[in-house]
């Protein structure tokens, strides 16, 4: 066949048979991803409780039965299941089903909101200080997460949420930043390590700009143990917000948040102990969820691990 049907064929799209195969390639790999993730009995439960948590956050106004803040019932107080409230009531007749609904909604709020602030501020600093590496990245932008790291993360975002002031949001800023070392530190052991392979050097060779090579070459590559750690947070995110909420540091008392729930339940264990067991149940298997996600993801994305 002549150079110029070649061209013609080529401009059609019908030269090379293997012109689709790139996004066949990605279906494939992504099918595959799929299968082992699906193998994985305890990664497909996380994946499920994680999702009738979602469900739950979404629909809360349409599966609650009651307003979780100014429904309340004085004449049942401390109810036990039944009689109109699916899990009984607290100590002002507030039904316990419809604020553990209205709670999950704040506790995907502290995951999303927290861990997004950790990937935001994290993220890129590890990135450009192990690509550039350097005076700032070894003595100055290091230390400093080695000093942040010294501190327990939820000492540090109790501290940072009592100099904010309390309150809900900046109790997610708190946790937010008390989680960034650890998104510094997992970018920047991953960019180290990706930005010495062969790729990478073709393309610095071939004259590609810096910002082209570390957003589209290196961080990609990098994202597979992020993955992990992002799920992983969540889980810590949620258990830090209840804590902060049982403290008085997060979200105020009357809003329907499991550790400000647990708070009040603290007072009356000897009368109605499934008042704190309800709230402490759905952060159990919540945190458990994601903890059975994290580890299937980094199952599936590991290729040192045995399928």
């Amino acid at each position: 066949m002549s150079f110029q049907a070649n061209a013609d064929l080529s401009r059609q799209g019908l030269s090379n048979p293997q012109s689709n195969e790139a996004p066949e390639k990605v279906k494939s790999r992504f099918l595959l991803l799929l299968r082992r993730f699906l193998r994985n009995r305890l990664a497909v439960c996380g994946a499920f409780i994680i999702g009738m948590l979602m469900v739950a956050a979404i629909f809360a106004p349409l599966l609650a039965t009651h307003d979780p803040i100014f429904s309340q019932d004085y004449s049942n107080i401390l109810q036990k299941p039944g009689n109109g409230h699916f899990l009984g009531t607290d100590d002002l007749g507030r039904d316990t089903y419809s604020r553990l609904l209205y709670g999950a909604r704040l506790s995907i709020q502290a995951a999303l909101v927290s861990v997004g602030i950790a990937v935001l501020i994290g993220v890129p600093i590890g990135l450009v200080t192990g690509y550039f590496r350097g005076f700032w990245d070894e003595w100055v932008v290091m230390r400093i997460v080695d000093a942040m790291q010294a501190f327990p993360s939820l000492i540090l975002a109790l501290a940072m949420a009592a100099a904010l002031g309390g309150g809900f949001y900046n109790a997610m800023i708190a946790i937010g930043i008390g989680f960034t070392p650890a998104f510094v530190r997992i970018t920047r052991a991953q960019v180290l390590t990706v930005r010495n392979l062969e790729y990478i050097q073709a393309a610095k060779a071939i004259g590609a700009r810096n910002w082209r090579i570390m957003f589209l070459h290196v961080l990609p590559n990098s994202m597979a143990p992020l993955m992990v750690q992002i799920t992983l947070s969540m889980a810590a995110a949620i258990i830090a917000e209840a804590g902060l909420s049982y403290l008085g540091l997060g979200a105020k008392p009357e809003e329907p948040s499991w550790g400000s729930m647990l708070h009040i339940a603290q007072g009356y264990l000897n009368i109605e102990p499934l008042l704190a067991f309800w709230p402490g149940m759905s952060i159990f298997l919540v945190v458990l969820g994601f903890n059975f996600l994290g580890d299937g993801i980094r199952e599936v994305l590991d290729p040192k691990l045995k399928r």
